[in-house]
């Protein structure tokens, strides 16, 4: 799914982020990526969702290169992302309007189509506001709901499309304790409902034990190779209550402290 080759990576007149750095994630995994402020996390998302170029090396998604972001790859932001003028329902539709508005434009030669797909319905948008508990909001204003529906409303927006890579970039950061544990369950039901391939970038050791099946921990640049702390209890909803959560947390505790 995810191949990342030699990856070098700079923003300009600064040192380098990555630095001849390669890492893969295979169809269907599971993976949270943390590391310190700074270590390039969101850069290697952003990289991923083919927003960044790298400087030198490949990132290939489905094997593909990505000159530009692509379709079928869905992106959640800490802010959400909304449109504040437009209501919940207009901002989860807007994936169907654009869809519609670019059916004609022939794909990209040799890259990945950028453009939603044409034949979503209104009773797919109805499906998903229904699904992430969101209906009866749909004639709200981004500004009139609480940051968990924000969040909700970004999250049925990007699976509108049937993506089958799902980015967050630390999605929940900024909500309450019950908010963000209440969004990371529905995260795991999701994932079990669609099979989505999915990449969870946190600050915080507990989400990222949670939600990863397979961990990568970032050190300080520029990163040279990965360092990936395996985590195959994860998964279940009652997870938290196990011994086994717990030991996971202390060993990536530790694997942050030596990155």
């Amino acid at each position: 799914m995810i191949a990342i080759e030699r990856l070098t990576f700079a923003y300009p007149n600064q040192p380098p982020i990555f630095s001849d750095f390669s890492w893969q994630a295979a169809a269907g995994e599971a993976w949270a990526v943390i590391g310190p402020s700074g270590c390039g996390k969101s850069t290697l998302l952003y990289l991923i969702a083919g927003l960044r170029q790298p400087g030198s090396g490949r990132v290939l998604v489905d094997g593909q290169p990505l000159p530009r972001p692509r379709a079928s790859t869905g992106l959640i932001l800490q802010d959400y992302g909304l449109l504040p003028w437009a209501t919940v329902w207009e901002n989860v539709a807007l994936v169907m309007r654009l869809g519609r508005f670019y059916r004609h434009k022939p794909d990209p030669a040799q890259a990945p189509r950028p453009y939603p797909r044409s034949d979503i319905q209104p009773g797919q948008v109805a499906a998903w506001l229904q699904r992430l508990g969101i209906a009866d909001l749909r004639d709200k204003y981004p500004g009139q709901i609480s940051g968990g529906q924000r969040q909700r409303t970004a999250i049925a927006r990007s699976l509108l499309q049937q993506p089958n890579l799902l980015l967050m970039d630390e999605p929940f950061s900024s909500l309450d304790a019950l908010t963000r544990e209440d969004l990371q369950r529905l995260t795991l039901e999701l994932r079990q409902e669609t099979s989505l391939t999915t990449v969870v970038v946190t600050h915080n050791i507990e989400e990222a034990v949670f939600l990863g099946e397979r961990i990568l921990v970032l050190g300080r640049a520029p990163n040279t190779q990965p360092r990936v702390v395996g985590n195959p209890s994860a998964g279940g909803l009652d997870y938290r209550d196990h011994a086994a959560y717990r030991e996971k947390c202390a060993e990536l505790r530790q694997a942050l402290a030596a990155a």
